[in-house]
C-alpha cells in the first residue's frame, strides 16, 4: 500500500491526457517544493484534533440522547426518535453555516470557527452515536438487567456498573468507524475558515493556479490518515474477538 501510494503520482502522469503534470510545485527537493509541502502538511494536525475532540463530544451526546430510548415511557422513547431523525436529516455543511452564521444571532454569543466546526461536527456525529450507544445496550440480554436489579441496583447503577462495560466492548469497533467518518466530513469545515488540509490546499491552489496537482495530493493525504486509522480499528476488531473467543 505504502508503494502504491509513492508510485500514485507517477501513474497519473503517465496516464494518457493533454494536461502537463507539475509534480515540481511539491517536490521536496526544490525551495518552492518543499515550502508547499510544508504549507498543505501543517493542516494535519488541526484535522486530526478537531476530529478526536468532536467525537469526544458526540459520544457523550449520543450516550444521553440514547438513554431515554431505554426506557419504558413512550413520550421519552419519542424525543430519541425525533433527535436522531431530526439531526440525521440535516446535512453537514448546512448545520456549519447554521452553528457559525445563525446560532451567534440567536444566543447573542460570538462562536470562533474552530467552536462552530466543532459543536456541528458533534451535533451531527450525536445522532449517529445515540443509535449506536442504543443498539449496543439492547444488545446485551434482558438477564443482565435483571442480575442488577436483583443486587438492588437502581436503573442508572445497572446501566453504569453492569450493562455498559460488556456494551462497550461490543460497539467500540463501530465507534472506530464513526471516528473514520468524522475524519473526512472535517474537510467540509474549511468552508468558513478553518486551517485544516482541505483549507491549506485551496489557499495553496489559488496561488499557484495548480488544481489537479495540489487536490491529488489533498486526497493522498487524506487517504494515508484514513488508512492509519483504518488499521487501529481492524486491529482493535481482531483483539476484541480474540478475547471474546478466550
Amino acid at each position: 500500500m505504502k508503494k502504491l501510494i509513492l508510485l500514485l503520482p507517477l501513474l497519473l502522469t503517465s496516464c494518457g491526457t493533454d494536461h502537463e503534470w507539475a509534480w515540481y510545485i511539491l517536490s521536496p527537493n526544490k525551495v518552492n517544493g518543499l515550502t508547499n509541502l510544508k504549507f498543505l502538511l501543517s493542516g494535519i494536525g488541526i484535522t486530526i484534533y478537531i476530529s478526536v475532540i468532536s467525537i469526544i463530544i458526540s459520544m457523550f451526546l449520543g450516550f444521553i440522547v440514547a438513554i431515554p430510548s431505554l426506557a419504558k415511557n413512550k413520550f421519552l422513547t419519542y424525543i430519541n426518535i425525533a433527535y436522531v431523525e431530526i439531526v440525521r436529516a440535516i446535512p453537514l455543511l448546512v448545520l456549519i453555516l447554521w452553528v457559525y452564521y445563525g446560532l451567534p444571532i440567536m444566543t447573542g454569543i460570538s462562536f470562533s470557527p474552530f467552536t462552530s466546526g466543532i459543536i456541528a461536527l458533534a451535533i451531527s456525529e450525536s445522532a449517529f452515536q445515540a443509535e449506536i450507544f442504543r443498539a449496543g445496550i439492547n444488545s446485551i440480554k434482558k438477564a443482565q438487567w435483571e442480575a442488577g436489579s436483583s443486587l438492588g441496583l437502581n436503573f442508572f447503577k445497572r446501566l453504569r456498573l453492569v450493562i455498559l462495560p460488556q456494551a462497550i466492548k461490543n460497539i467500540l469497533p463501530a465507534l472506530g468507524n464513526q471516528f473514520v467518518y468524522v475524519l473526512k466530513m472535517s474537510s467540509l469545515v474549511s468552508i468558513i475558515g478553518i486551517a485544516d488540509l482541505t483549507r491549506k490546499a485551496n489557499e495553496l491552489v489559488v496561488t499557484t493556479y495548480r488544481p489537479l496537482e495540489i487536490y491529488t495530493f489533498l486526497i493522498l493525504e487524506y487517504l494515508v490518515l484514513i488508512l492509519i486509522v483504518s488499521y487501529f480499528v481492524r486491529k482493535l476488531e481482531r483483539k476484541l474477538k480474540q478475547d471474546s473467543n478466550n
